[in-house]
């Protein structure tokens, strides 16, 4: 794949084109068909239609082929197909993979008529419109919500189609791989702004491959939210109002809160009591995890800082400070949970030996430099959101801040790698590998600035595969931690290989935010790490921002939220600064 000076990319090849809208999901294969999806209500079905002709160029939820091409409206639930016939229609048996009812998929009523196939199932509605060369496929919660995406016409869904690309199309005078990255990731990150068939907001979501259920996220919200805060604050608003219903009155929240629609929530609670019940059908959701309805895997260290971080952002970028107002009861409770979790004579937070925060394969315990960044983070944004509301609590926040920063400085450093240690267990183990995730540390000032450059380096020198050697794979991008974690016991399921997952694998949102701590530290030499992961995209034939990669093992998800982040650096700081050389 190619990009082109206009920020799309050209393939002769037919390649999947991942679609979100503010409702409908797809994945478009222009070899002959489309898989269907609705946000909190799940999968659809397939609809297969004859190939559409290469050459092709992909934009945003928009595929231009030699003759036809496929076209998203935002306004309603529907897509265009141009100069294809209609073959075949598949519904969905289920919602999702663990939507069963009696041990058998249920059955859906299709009615037919001379240019119409209507798809009714007990969570949505497919109808397919068939004329002379095209094919107009809306979606619905309801049989009224995909009638009403129909009163779209053609032209109608190619101009919304059109407008959107261009929304994304963020920094026309870029080259076009810069271009056509930051035009993509710009696309992840709106396309997360999703609705419900009311068209309320109804979350931020993860990505494609987290949607059933229906859930938003308080790290990949907080990421995603980056460039949002200046191309959407309203739905940054509206997530944070979300989020606050999963905190627990004592700080605890989950991984993410789950907002499915009535069906869907139906199916899900039905497989989690069946998985209690029978402990033998527990799979890859995690049910024994979901302690309240409403949680998607309860109780993740990192999730109540975030939710700190949200607000203290949001105020910052927006000046509305009566959002910290109304969660200050929240706020106030999360630090005096994190308060509670330090050994005697420390104020450092101890982690749970436990998966659960974003490394969730991962059982870190003790002091995690990760969880200690985001901890000083939060602490400063109490100090600074609570000086005229809350005066004791900041002044609180504004002491303990200051003894945290002392204590990870004489207890986390490691000379040796020029870095902090991932994570110190209470019994003296130190896992002294260099990790991305400790970028937390110098995002959030929780370290000085000369050991922040420090980091920096030593993570250029180690985790910039076209500096590491020692590593078998060449110049593929950045890894998130290197070398690979000493103890087997530590991790699990995919992180257990060396280079895959949070065991070395290149995830494009640290990438960005890699490149942002070189900016901010007047490092420069960004660009390898807001472009390097695009190229291995495009040369793998993937469009659009994913979740993570590593050579010997591929891709995880597409058109993921959080990978918005190396288009939000450029986006803040510039091309200049993007595309300037180290110093």
């Amino acid at each position: 794949m190619t990009p082109t000076p206009q920020g799309e990319i050209a393939t002769q090849q037919p390649v999947l084109l991942p679609i979100m809208a503010p409702r409908l999901q797809a994945d478009l294969h222009p070899d002959g068909y489309v898989d269907l999806a609705l946000w909190g209500s799940g999968s659809l079905g397939r609809v297969r239609f004859s190939a559409l002709p290469g050459p092709y160029v992909y934009g945003p939820n928009r595929l231009v082929a030699k003759s036809g091409g496929g076209y998203v409206a935002q306004s309603k639930p529907i897509m265009l197909l141009q100069n294809v016939k209609l073959k075949t229609i598949h519904p969905a048996r289920r919602c999702a993979w663990w939507h069963e009812l009696d041990g058998k998929g249920v059955k859906a009523k299709v009615t037919k008529s001379k240019a119409q196939r209507t798809i009714e199932l007990d969570w949505g509605v497919v109808i397919i419109e068939t004329g002379e060369n095209d094919l107009r496929i809306a979606v619905g919660a309801s049989m009224d919500e995909a009638k009403g995406a129909l009163a779209l016409s053609n032209d109608e869904i190619i101009a919304e189609a059109e407008a959107y690309a261009a929304r994304c199309d963020a920094v026309p005078e870029a080259d076009p791989l810069m271009r056509s990255m930051v035009m993509q990731g710009v696309h992840a990150a709106l396309s997360s702004i999703r609705q419900d068939d009311k068209g309320a907001f109804a979350g931020l979501a993860a990505g494609q491959a987290y949607s059933a259920p229906a859930r938003t996220y308080y790290r990949d919200g907080y990421w995603t939210m980056q460039p949002l805060l200046t191309l959407a604050p309203e739905a940054v608003r509206e997530e944070i109002r979300l989020l606050a219903k999963g905190v627990q009155p004592d700080g605890e929240a989950p991984s993410g809160v789950i907002l499915t629609g009535p069906a869907q929530s139906e199916a899900w609670q039905r497989f989690v009591a069946e998985c209690r019940a029978n402990p033998q059908r527990r799979g890859k959701a995690f049910p024994e995890h979901h302690n309240r309805p409403g949680d998607w895997w309860s109780d993740h260290f990192d999730s109540p800082l975030f939710f700190i971080l949200f607000i203290s952002e949001y105020v910052d970028a927006t000046g509305d400070i009566a959002e910290a107002h109304m969660h200050w009861p929240i706020v106030t409770a999360i630090i005096n949970r994190y308060l509670g979790f330090a050994a005697p004579g420390s104020v450092l937070p101890l982690k749970p030996r436990n998966d659960r925060d974003w490394a969730d394969n991962v059982f870190r315990e003790g002091l995690v430099s990760y969880d200690l960044g985001l901890f000083v983070g939060a602490l400063d944004a109490v100090a600074k959101l609570g000086k005229e509301h809350d005066p004791e609590l900041a002044e609180k926040a504004r002491e303990t801040a200051k003894k945290a920063r002392a204590e990870i400085e004489d207890g986390l450093f490691v000379a040796e790698r020029n870095g902090y240690a991932d994570y110190k267990t209470p019994d003296g183990f130190i896992e002294d590998h260099l990790v991305l995730d400790s970028l937390t540390l110098s995002r959030f000032d929780a370290i000085s600035a000369e050991r922040a450059k420090g980091l920096l380096k030593a993570f250029e020198k180690n985790l910039e595969t076209r500096n590491n050697k020692e590593q078998p794979y060449g110049d593929w991008g950045v890894m998130c931690a290197y070398p690979p974690f000493k103890r087997a016991r530590d991790t699990r399921s995919k992180t257990a290989f060396a280079f895959r997952y949070h065991n070395g694998s290149d995830w494009p949102y640290w990438d960005g935010a890699y490149a942002e701590e070189r900016l901010h530290h007047g490092l420069g030499g960004a660009r390898y790490a807001l472009t390097r992961w695009w190229e291995t995209c495009l040369a793998n034939g993937w469009a659009g921002a994913v979740e993570y990669f590593a050579p010997p093992y591929g891709r995880g998800s597409l058109l993921q939220g959080w990978s918005a982040m190396p288009a939000a650096t450029v986006l803040k700081h510039g091309l200049e600064a993007a595309n300037a050389e180290g110093s």
